[in-house]
């Protein structure tokens, strides 16, 4: 950790995974950093979750663990490496016309590389214990940020030491607030020289950062509600002489499973004790309508949309209760921008650019802003090797200048997430059982791996596996999208006779094998006979 003669004071809003590993960048550069978190302890199982769910799985990929690896932090990433479980693709399920269930495996990756399925619980506590080991960081937990001046620096939180339950607007199950809760908390002010908001999409920072900056801001809930559900671990069978008390997965735990609807989905994540977590997304009238009565629409929905899950995997009477009990919650798209004011505060993660789950790029995109932003201060100046007091507003312009090229720099990037985002919702949802797809798909896998020259890649590759920004990749796949239909299109393979052939494999149910085997050969034997001519 750097010695600094001129501290910076950082403070930061969130002590979520974004906020945390922001709070580490911090501190490893030498800053004097406070954390700010509306809940308890985040360590503490008993502080409820902000969505009232009960765990909530999360997919961790490249970008997240770059960096992490990026926080000059010793064991931190293989700390939360071992507390993951490794997806190398999706499980898709469905049912044959001929009423024989399947399960389908589409690899992420033509190289066999993986995403992790991450507890975010777990997660937040590797980060958190690794603040809690430095002492130029203070933790304050059940302080909610109530005002804030970005041209004194100043900030005011309100201690809530007995923090009643905040329910979501959507399941207002909160009890009656009894005197004391009902009095106001007291208050304290503090100063800062920058305060970073990570507290998420409804964020106190950046309403109070719109009072100082002229903020262009979108928000849009999409017709889609989602619902937690709970698959649990199955015994192993027992042996003669004793009961089994060892658990196993029901399903493959290397996949995200999907069971794709048309307008609406289920999906299934691993968990480490050997149980999935699940979700529902479903259009807001199709929850409407099952809720009218559950007791009879739950059941006969599941078995029709989604086969082998009920009674196979979740009995009748958990399904309908999880259904019951657990909330039916929106989804949110933020855009916005400039995501800082000044040199005085900066805005990461949900704050900035809150996205809809269906790329697993949430948490990912927010830990990279993360890595963004410090390079940008480093980049700048910031943290030079000596800032005597007198040049503290030496520094001050220079971190001005760097939170103003971290927005110009970091805006199109999230803007092209939160698009993809959105897209691939279709894709996972409908587009995984189509032909036209897994040949896409199967096409650019093998180009890649044969002709590597050429740059091809698939969209989900190059976003999950890679660290080129997210604009730059968008613009690749729309390039290689064109080229692709002109190469489809242009008569070199007969157009006719492959859609007839194509229709026989798709009508026998084998669409997925029969691509990749057909696909694969051909460009096998194509980088053969180039080897050959070279050679």
């Amino acid at each position: 950790m750097k010695d600094t003669t001129n501290k910076q004071k950082v403070i930061v809003v969130g002590a979520g995974p974004v906020g945390a590993l922001a709070a580490l960048y911090a501190a490893k550069r030498g800053d004097d950093v406070h954390i700010y978190e509306l809940r308890g302890d985040l360590r503490d199982p008993s502080t409820t979750p902000l969505n009232f769910t009960k765990s909530i799985n999360l997919a961790l990929s490249e970008r997240g663990i770059n960096s992490m690896r990026e926080a000059r932090c010793d064991g931190l990433v293989e700390a939360v490496l071992e507390e993951t479980i490794p997806m190398y693709g999706r499980m898709i399920h469905g049912k044959h016309q001929t009423g024989e269930l399947y399960e389908e495996s589409q690899e992420y990756d033509v190289y066999g590389r993986y995403i992790h399925a991450v507890d975010r619980a777990g997660l937040n506590a590797r980060l958190l214990d690794a603040l809690s080991a430095l002492d130029n960081v203070s933790l304050h937990f059940n302080h909610k940020l109530t005002g804030a001046d970005f041209s004194r620096n100043l900030a005011w939180f309100e201690q809530r030491p007995h923090a009643p339950k905040t329910d979501h607007a959507q399941n207002p199950t909160q009890p009656p607030l009894n005197k004391v809760d009902a009095e106001r908390a007291p208050e304290i002010e503090t100063n800062f020289d920058l305060l970073i908001g990570a507290d998420g999409a409804h964020s106190a920072a950046r309403y109070h950062m719109m009072k100082f900056e002229r903020l262009n801001y979108q928000q849009e809930y999409i017709d889609t509600l989602w619902c937690e559900f709970h698959i649990p671990a199955v015994s192993l069978p027992a042996s003669s002489l004793a009961p089994s008390t060892e658990k196993s997965f029901a399903i493959s735990p290397n996949h995200l499973h999907i069971w794709p609807g048309g307008t609406f989905m289920f999906i299934a994540i691993p968990s480490l004790d050997s149980s999935f977590t699940c979700t529902l997304f479903a259009p807001h009238d199709t929850f409407k309508q099952l809720s009218a009565s559950p007791s009879t629409t739950i059941l006969p929905f599941f078995q029709e949309n989604f086969p082998g899950l009920c009674p196979e995997l979740i009995n009748e009477k958990d399904l309908l209760q999880q259904y019951n009990d657990n909330p039916h919650l929106p989804l949110i798209s933020i855009k916005c921008t400039p995501y800082h004011h000044g040199s005085s505060v900066v805005i990461l993660g949900d704050a900035a650019h809150a996205m809809v789950p269906f790329y697993g790029q949430g948490m990912n995109a927010g830990l990279e802003d993360v890595r963004v932003l410090f390079d940008f201060l480093d980049a700048h100046g910031v943290y030079a090797d000596s800032f005597p007091l007198s040049s503290a507003s030496a520094r001050t312009a220079l971190r001005a200048k760097a939170l103003q090229a971290y927005t110009q720099h970091r805006t199109p990037d999230a803007s092209a997430i939160n698009d993809l985002a959105l897209r691939n919702y279709e894709e996972m949802r409908s587009s995984v059982t189509s032909p036209l797809y897994m040949l896409r798909k199967s096409v650019e896998e093998h180009v890649n791996k044969y002709f590597p020259g050429l740059g091809f890649a698939t969209q989900y590759s190059r976003v999950s596996f890679e660290n080129e920004r997210y604009s730059e990749v968008e613009k690749a796949v729309t390039r290689q999208g064109r080229v692709l239909m002109r190469i489809l299109t242009s008569g070199l393979v007969g157009v006719s006779t492959g859609a007839a052939v194509w229709s026989w494999i798709w009508w026998n149910g084998r669409a997925g094998k029969a691509s990749g085997s057909i696909v694969g050969g051909w460009f096998e034997w194509i980088a053969n006979r180039v080897s050959m001519h070279q050679s």
